[in-house]
């Protein structure tokens, strides 16, 4: 009797594993260039679709190679997501190589800046996702994405995106509210790559970077110069720089102004799961609050 009670035990296990098998081969399973993307396409499609990223936690995106286990995985995808405006350079050639999945551009829509100097000067900056409202344009085209390669479940991924939409809603108020305490002149953001052209726009502050995209020339000595020369004159009194790129430069021209190096933003990549940012919500809740922190700290 304890055996049969065993077996069954057992056989009830695998009939479990095994409907959860098919059940993940039913799902839509979408691939995505990077992190950010990954996060907020897994938020849309909650249990209903499986989401994967090519670019890990905490890796830079512009200058990526992919590898051939990057094909593997995204070989057999239903549908994968990219940000374009020039973000993704190596991407184009990877799906090519991929034959027919079809590819969608999340970015479409969105109110573009662009780039104001450098290689890529007049192009789109493609760091879009730093802006919220950029962020709700994102979340729209996922879940219309969604829905249209998955058609049966398309009101399960329009309620899930609206849901998300509210959380997103909610987080940056405050620290706007933050800001505008501050005097306009101290309304600052130094960072290393000028990644947060919609962030500066969303919060109303003055940008200014070392370089413009990571895709360039990056921390030159006529690039650490020029803002040197720039936070001395406008007596900027914090500067930031980037997780994923050397901090160096920026910490060298915060040493030469005696400004503060006010520690590090998020923005091209999600740290892994525990980290500082596991999710896209926490990374602007980080970075908003790490440049609030840091500004309101130089003032005080």
């Amino acid at each position: 009797m304890f055996a049969r009670k065993i077996s069954l035990a057992t056989a009830i296990i695998l009939l479990n594993c095994l409907a959860l098998a098919a059940s993940a081969q039913d799902r839509l399973k979408v691939v995505t260039t990077f992190t950010v993307i990954a996060d907020i396409a897994a938020n849309v499609a909650g249990e209903t679709a499986e989401v994967v990223s090519i670019i890990k936690p905490g890796a830079e995106i512009h200058g990526y190679s992919p590898t051939p286990g990057d094909l593997l995985r995204a070989a057999n995808a239903d549908l994968i997501l990219w940000n374009g405006l020039n973000l993704e350079i190596w991407f184009e050639q990877f799906l090519a190589n991929l034959g027919e999945v079809p590819a969608v551009t999340i970015s479409d829509g969105v109110d573009v800046i662009p780039v104001r100097s450098g290689a890529y000067e007049g192009m789109p900056n493609p760091h879009a996702w730093m802006s919220l409202e950029n962020g709700m344009i994102y979340v729209d085209n996922i879940a219309s994405a969604l829905a249209r390669y998955d058609p049966d479940n398309a009101a399960i991924y329009q309620k899930n995106a609206e849901g998300y939409k509210r959380r997103l809603e909610m987080i940056l108020q405050p620290m706007r509210n933050a800001i505008t305490q501050l005097p306009e002149e101290n309304r600052w953001l130094v960072s290393c790559e000028g990644a947060f052209s919609y962030f500066a726009r969303d919060f109303g502050l003055r940008e200014l970077y070392l370089w413009p995209m990571n895709a360039d020339r990056v921390g030159t000595p006529q690039q650490v110069r020029k803002v040197i020369d720039l936070v001395r004159k406008e007596k900027i009194p914090v500067v930031f720089c980037e997780s994923t790129v050397n901090t160096a430069p920026a910490q060298q021209v915060a040493r030469e102004t005696d400004a503060v190096f006010g520690g590090v933003l998020y923005v091209d990549s999600l740290s892994v799961p525990g980290g500082a940012v596991p999710s896209y919500v926490r990374l602007l809740e980080v970075t908003a609050q790490t440049v609030v922190d840091g500004l309101l700290g130089a003032v005080q």
